[in-house]
């Protein structure tokens, strides 16, 4: 069923930006984009996410008409995008190097498209000093980009973008020319700045954090597919796939078998861990699956953790395990562990710092007991 057969059929308006079964091949096998469909609603920052290569930029390129469909259609409020040109889709796009003019005042930047669509002065004026105010530039209309900071020059990018008061705006790694640190200044400031405006945007990146901050919803994307759409939290939390659950954050992932499966809970073995999960996932004993536990949702502690209730697996060790702290990595607010199981498994551990100075601190040697709760787990079957 279609995107708009679905929506009709729930009773619902169709979505703002429609992506409608997109596929783009360059020959040879190079299949860049494949089958995507996705419905973004109107004012919502969205993000595809995805490594290089993952066909995340070519989508984007298609959005903005660079590009073209081998098949499949994009459709912004019901109409078909095929055949619009760049310049004729009310789209703008914010490439990661700012392509700002070099030789022009930021004045004359912000203003550089009003004057190709013929914009009367006047009004250009008004407009210019309206967006140099939004991103808190008034002061610097004067100079040249090469005399402004990286996070001005973005700014001044984003004024650019959103001049010509597009319908949409297209975001190319929006922040991936400047530091970390400034990275994450700029990112809530630059949400503020869109949500203010109220325009919809598309944005792509291959930076997680980047886009669990920004974004409303997400989009994963490797080898040209979605393999999950949802909001940071749901992403995060509920991985689809082990793809999904290993790109977004930091995981320990296990394979095992399913031992029990029943109504309020099953069992997966791992070896050396056992899992007891506070729900079933009406599977087949003896099936393959795979186990996601992220390093906060698990303790560590220098003595044993009381059992899990055991319903069955006599001397079974569940969701909890013993081994030596084999390394650790102080990041001030947390610390990771490294707790090499005896079977040679090796946990990721996060704990936060909550405190200046402890005299229980573990360190590399000691031994240990990891131990996490039954609603931890996330389990997944591909």
């Amino acid at each position: 069923m279609s995107s708009e057969a679905t929506s009709a059929a729930a009773g619902t308006e169709p979505a703002f930006l429609q992506i409608v079964d997109v596929v783009k091949d360059f020959g040879g096998g190079a299949i860049a984009v494949n089958h995507v469909s996705i419905d973004i609603a109107q004012g919502e920052i969205f993000a595809l996410l995805g490594s290089s290569g993952c066909g995340k930029t070519t989508l984007l390129r298609m959005l903005a008409g660079f590009e073209t469909p081998t098949s499949g259609r994009i459709l912004l409020q019901g109409k078909d995008l095929q055949g619009l040109a760049p310049y004729e889709r009310p789209f703008n796009m914010m490439f990661q190097s700012y392509a700002l003019f070099p030789h022009l005042t930021v004045w004359d930047n912000v203003a550089f498209g009003l004057r190709r669509d013929g914009m009367p002065k006047d009004r250009i004026a008004e407009r210019v000093e309206s967006m140099l105010r939004l991103v808190q530039l008034s002061k610097f209309g004067k100079r040249k980009p090469h005399q402004l900071s990286g996070g001005q020059q973005q700014r001044v990018a984003l004024a650019r973008s959103l001049a010509k008061r597009p319908q949409m705006l297209l975001l190319d790694e929006p922040l991936g020319a400047l530091d970390k640190k400034l990275r994450e200044e700029t990112q809530i400031e630059l949400v503020n700045i869109i949500e203010d405006v109220g325009v919809t945007c598309v944005m792509v990146t291959h930076d997680q954090e980047e886009a669990m901050t920004m974004a409303s919803r997400i989009a994963v994307m490797s080898e040209g597919k979605v393999l999950q759409i949802g909001a940071p939290s749901e992403v995060y939390e509920t991985p689809a796939t082990r793809f999904v659950a290993d790109f977004i954050g930091n995981v320990n992932l296990m394979d095992g078998t399913l031992v029990t499966d029943e109504a309020d809970h099953c069992i997966i073995d791992c070896g050396d861990v056992r899992h007891f999960v506070g729900h079933g996932i009406t599977g087949t004993v003896g099936m393959k699956v795979s186990v996601a536990v992220r390093p906060e949702k698990i303790h560590l502690s220098r003595h044993a953790p009381a059992r899990e209730a055991d319903p069955g697996i006599d001397g079974a060790e569940l969701n909890r395990a013993r081994g030596t702290v084999k390394n650790l990595a102080y990041f001030g607010s947390f610390t990771v562990y490294h707790l090499e199981l005896e079977g040679g498994r090796v946990l990721k551990v996060s704990q936060n710092n909550t405190q200046r100075y402890r005299d229980d601190d573990l360190t590399w040697g000691d031994q240990a007991w990891a131990h996490w709760s039954r609603q931890s787990q996330v389990v997944m079957t591909q």
